[in-house]
């Protein structure tokens, strides 16, 4: 006679056994996404607008357009970043307008004066057309929070400034001084305000914080021997200076030359 007890308890032990095989084998297995299947979801538009909203924040919408559109001089010319190979007149315009801008707060802090500015050829973000001009007109041109810093250099990384100017092939704005690129395509005939480069000597280079902090690959920023944030808007430098000016004088001058 089978022993009924024994024999459910041996089963019992048997599932418990086949129970944590399975767990156990389950656990070592490496699963595989073997294919994904996905579908369009249509957007539907169930919420209307809500006219309070619209009400709410038009009066602010038309302060602010408002302000943009405001004359703030004029443009003898269309101004754009392609207009050459090694300066444009909206970069020369720019890097003047930053370092005269940009000196009468350094003047009145520190007591010294900005010799050079340079800044990106890509920080340029529009052209700056022929006629009125606008607050508008400068966002366009300037739409990055990029601030005014000023970097004390000695005139061997000036020298390396004019090296990667050189190098990169960009008309990257630059103002306060002028060089010659000889027929190797080194610079040659380097001044600063009108005078030879001195390689001993400590200048006072105006750019922005992106660059000043290694962007476009300016590593010569990095060998400054002190650093002044003028907390500047490059932006808002140029229009304060459409505020001051009634026609915008347009650069004509000559600062990069080749042999």
């Amino acid at each position: 006679m089978v022993n009924l007890k024994k024999y459910n308890g041996f089963l019992k032990l048997f599932v418990i056994f086949l129970t944590l095989f399975s767990a156990l084998s389950c656990s070592k297995q490496v699963l595989h996404v073997t294919t994904i299947e996905g579908k369009l979801v249509p957007i539907v538009n169930t919420t209307n607008q809500s006219s309070q909203i619209d009400d709410f924040i038009k009066p602010y919408r038309e302060h602010i357009n408002k302000d943009l559109n405001t004359v703030l001089a004029y443009c003898p010319e269309t101004l754009d970043k392609s207009s050459g190979k090694w300066q444009t007149k909206i970069g020369n315009l720019q890097s003047d307008v930053t370092r005269s801008q940009g000196n009468r707060v350094f003047k009145s802090r520190e007591n010294k004066n900005i010799d050079i500015c340079m800044l990106n050829s890509g920080g340029i973000r529009s052209v700056l057309p022929k006629g009125d001009v606008t607050a508008r007109n400068a966002f366009e041109i300037m739409p990055f929070e990029n601030s005014l810093v000023v970097i004390a250099l000695k005139g061997e990384q000036i020298t390396e400034l004019v090296n990667y100017f050189i190098a990169d092939k960009k008309p990257h704005p630059l103002s306060g001084m002028s060089f010659t690129i000889d027929k190797n395509g080194n610079p040659k005939n380097i001044l600063v305000q009108g005078k030879a480069l001195n390689l001993e000597t400590i200048y006072y280079v105006a750019t922005n914080d992106y660059l000043a902090n290694g962007g476009d690959n300016m590593t010569f920023f990095s060998k400054g021997v002190q650093k002044f944030d003028l907390n500047y808007k490059l932006r808002d430098i140029l229009i304060d200076y459409f505020k001051d000016v009634d026609t915008i004088p347009v650069p004509t001058d000559i600062r990069i030359t080749e042999e």
